[in-house]
């Protein structure tokens, strides 16, 4: 308890949109370089372990595709939409401070956490009624989200399950509303730390629903995304640590998307 991180990482994005034929763009393609900060605080709430996360992303890209027949290219850059997140641990290590934490952990290798979170994204990032690509969603995005986490010596287990709840954004492309049930997500992490601080992960996710509708008609995107990841990272001194990651993301169908990310990030700690 008592922890402050910031962080700073980049993140390169490419890949193909495929969009619904109402919104008359085809082989789109994209390029996309984000920058992000983040504040994590690690706090005792009602006796549990508890922690609140702040994230400003920016980003600078190109999108070009057909659209109505016609070669098109756009450039975005500027703010996205921020996220404010809480999450607590409700069984697991007690809120311990320091060293009390790290003997906690040396004296159970093996032991179970249950967490909870909530996500909210902020409808604050660039965004723009009469264009199609935007950085900003112009909605708010709810994120309640639930996880359990197995170690056992230098292994960890994770499976977390969430559900994005969205407003509508009446005040979407050609002066129409959008309107998206609610997308469910479920991904499964495997860890293994080593000698010096370092460590790496395999993840995988899955998420379905999230149907939209553009002015009550429903668009014929996919309703299920596969996600992959490889991560590595090092702690580089007591206080500071880098993260290198790799990210794939596919809908595998006529309507939906493909990209590939490439993510570095750095952060710092200190305590109280």
């Amino acid at each position: 308890m008592g922890l402050n991180i910031v962080g700073a990482g980049l993140v390169s994005t490419e890949g193909d949109i495929f969009f619904d034929p109402v919104l008359r763009l085809s082989d789109a393609k994209f390029e996309a370089y984000t920058a992000a900060t983040s504040y994590i605080r690690t706090f005792e709430l009602f006796g549990k372990a508890s922690r609140v996360d702040f994230r400003v992303p920016y980003t600078m890209g190109r999108w070009e595709g057909i659209l109505n027949g016609a070669d098109v290219s756009t450039r975005r850059h500027g703010f996205n939409d921020p996220r404010v997140r809480f999450s607590m641990i409700l069984m697991g290590a007690p809120p311990f401070k320091g060293k009390e934490f790290v003997e906690y952990v040396r004296s159970h290798p093996v032991r179970t956490s249950l967490g909870v979170g909530l996500s909210v994204t902020l409808p604050l990032g660039e965004y723009y009624p009469d264009r199609l690509i935007n950085l900003g969603g112009n909605r708010y995005v709810v994120r309640p989200q639930m996880g359990v986490l197995h170690q056992h010596g230098p292994w960890q287990f994770e499976v977390t399950g969430l559900v994005s709840l969205y407003t509508d954004n009446s005040d979407f492309f050609g002066g129409t509303t959008l309107e998206q049930k609610p997308l469910w997500f479920v991904e499964g992490h495997v860890i293994r730390q080593f000698s010096r601080g370092m460590w790496g992960s395999i993840s995988g996710g899955y998420s379905f629903g999230g149907t939209s509708h553009i002015d009550g008609v429903k668009t014929k995107g996919d309703d299920a995304t596969r996600y992959y990841a490889i991560s590595f990272g090092m702690s580089v001194s007591q206080q500071q640590s880098v993260k290198i990651a790799w990210v794939n993301s596919d809908t595998n169908v006529v309507i939906g998307s493909r990209n590939n990310s490439l993510i570095l990030s750095w952060s710092m700690n200190w305590a109280d």
